[in-house]
């Protein structure tokens, strides 16, 4: 089981469902921990009765069915499929309507979705969910990636109020793929993935939304930031050496011009 969440941890987001079922197959007996532990690339599902899409994830869903966040409705429809509390249901919804805005000024757009419930601490489980593809016919809005996604999970879980003070254990993954084809560039294909927790004790007196909030923006914020230095900064030196541009080269050998 180690060497199977250690395989999958290494493997390209892009491939990880073919890998994830490949494992399923040689493993049966671990299937419920390979689907609980293993991150998925997020799926979409479109929410006709409002009008809206939302995100598929281990978390919203009941055998084949899909809780949607805006309607509170599974998808196919399910009779006797969990549902949060009416207080968390409120908190949910509040949640949704701030971090769309949140999904939208920082990824210029993308499709978001908060899901919540009750665990048996007598506190309750929040999972933030964005996914936006930055594809030229998907949600980017610059046009610059043949092929382009950012998966973002966050799970928040929230103990109970203890004197005023929550405890706060917020686990965030990242999954990221891009894929560029054209004239200056080539085709060129990158992808990882990269997961961090933040654990805090915060005074509850400004909302558990306003809490969780501020959590996920800093570590995502710090998530981004690694992805930029560990992806792009050692994938740009690795190119520049291997190929070096005409600049460098005639720095390099300034009196070989045919270089």
């Amino acid at each position: 089981m180690d060497a199977a969440l250690g395989l999958m941890r290494r493997i390209p987001p892009k491939h990880i469902d073919t890998a994830l079922s490949a494992l399923l197959s040689l493993l049966p007996h671990h299937s419920s921990d390979l689907l609980s532990q293993v991150d998925q690339p997020l799926q979409v599902l479109s929410d006709i009765e409002c009008g809206k899409e939302f995100i598929l994830c281990e978390y919203n869903r009941d055998a084949d069915s899909y809780r949607s966040p805006w309607s509170n409705k599974y998808h196919p429809p399910l009779e006797d499929g969990p549902y949060p509390s009416s207080d968390l249901r409120k908190l949910e919804i509040e949640a949704n309507d701030v971090f769309a805005v949140y999904c939208d000024q920082y990824y210029e757009g993308g499709i978001s979705s908060v899901y919540m419930w009750e665990d048996e601490n007598e506190g309750f489980v929040a999972c933030f969910l964005i996914k936006k593809d930055g594809s030229k016919s998907g949600h980017g809005r610059r046009g610059y990636l043949q092929e382009g996604a950012w998966d973002a999970i966050h799970v928040v879980e929230v103990g109970p109020d203890e004197n005023g003070t929550s405890h706060y254990c917020l686990t965030s993954t990242v999954m990221l793929s891009l894929t560029t084809n054209n004239e200056s560039s080539g085709s060129f294909n990158l992808s990882g993935s990269i997961r961090r927790q933040m654990t805090m004790d915060l005074a509850v007196a400004e909302g558990h939304l306003h809490n969780m909030g501020k959590m996920i923006e800093e570590l995502e914020g710090k998530l981004r930031n690694s992805l930029e230095q560990v992806y792009f900064g050692k994938t740009k030196e690795m190119v520049c050496t291997l190929r070096p541009p005409a600049e460098l080269l005639q720095m390099r050998f300034p009196d070989n011009r045919d270089v």
